[in-house]
């Protein structure tokens, strides 16, 4: 039996990167999948990829409406909805403080932190009848950490965790599970900085990032895909309020061979001895 047989997901931002490696493994495992997303050439191509197992859906998450939608759509093809993995994303705003514009604050949380509360807030109802459900959302190491991304980039990664943990005392009541994946970095587009990147691109920048990283190697969308299932599947039914860390060591801190020498060197231990003893 597949992990996620006769269960119903939505992943937004699923035409790419992490999105879209987690809408085939829901696949795979059983799941009907809506990917919501605006990329409509990228969507249509993976739902057709997917057969029925899959739909697409053009859906900008900082707009209500279009977030409601997706989740009727979901509902009236299949009869329900078990999986909601708010996973669209940006990098949101660039460069210091002072330079920010309003603008662009509005822009970066309309996405990063209104696309999980509005997936939140209309898959909530539907599950509640369920009585079971389990919504995830993609925050980041950033949002544990400052001083290796954009400022709110940081701070809106910091809310959806926050939301995550608070919403989850909530749902819990109705049997709803709600947690969130911090990722560190990943070869998607998203991280290369460009939603156009090459596969040669994707692997210059793994090359080069490689070696700052603890397993020696940063992450692929599969490796996130991989936590959205167990998140997703029975496996974590006693897991809410989460905030899951896939970063391949990144969080804990520098790889061991890039940490000063009078760390990593054995020498002998010199004890403070008294005068006289």
């Amino acid at each position: 039996m597949k992990r996620l047989d006769g269960r119903v997901a939505i992943v937004t931002g699923g035409a790419s990167g992490i999105g879209a490696a987690s809408v085939k493994l829901f696949a795979a495992e059983g799941a009907r999948v809506l990917i919501a997303d605006l990329q409509e050439e990228r969507g249509k191509q993976l739902a057709e990829q997917l057969g029925e197992a899959a739909a697409y859906r053009r859906v900008d998450v900082s707009r209500e409406d279009d977030v409601r939608s997706a989740v009727e759509e979901a509902v009236e093809r299949w009869g329900r909805l078990d999986v909601m993995f708010n996973n669209a994303g940006f990098g949101g705003a660039l460069g210091p403080i002072t330079g920010t514009t309003v603008e662009e604050f509005d822009i970066t949380f309309d996405v990063l932190v209104k696309g999980p509360f509005l997936g939140i807030k209309h898959a909530a109802p539907v599950m509640q009848r369920q009585r079971s459900g389990s919504i995830i959302s993609t925050a980041s190491v950033a949002g544990l950490q400052t001083g290796y991304s954009p400022h709110l980039y940081s701070v809106a990664k910091a809310a959806v965790i926050h939301l995550t943990r608070s919403v989850a005392l909530e749902l819990g009541e109705s049997g709803i599970r709600v947690n969130c994946i911090c990722p560190g970095v990943i070869a998607t587009p998203l991280a290369a900085g460009s939603p156009d990147v090459s596969e040669a691109g994707l692997a210059k920048m793994k090359a080069a990032l490689a070696r700052t990283q603890a397993l020696g190697r940063i992450g692929d969308p599969e490796d996130i895909a991989r936590a959205a299932l167990w998140l997703a599947s029975d496996e974590s039914s006693f897991v809410t309020g989460h905030a899951q860390v896939v970063d391949g060591g990144a969080f804990a801190g520098r790889p061991w061979s890039k940490q000063a020498d009078w760390i990593t060197k054995p020498r002998p231990i010199r004890m403070y001895r008294p005068p006289g003893r």
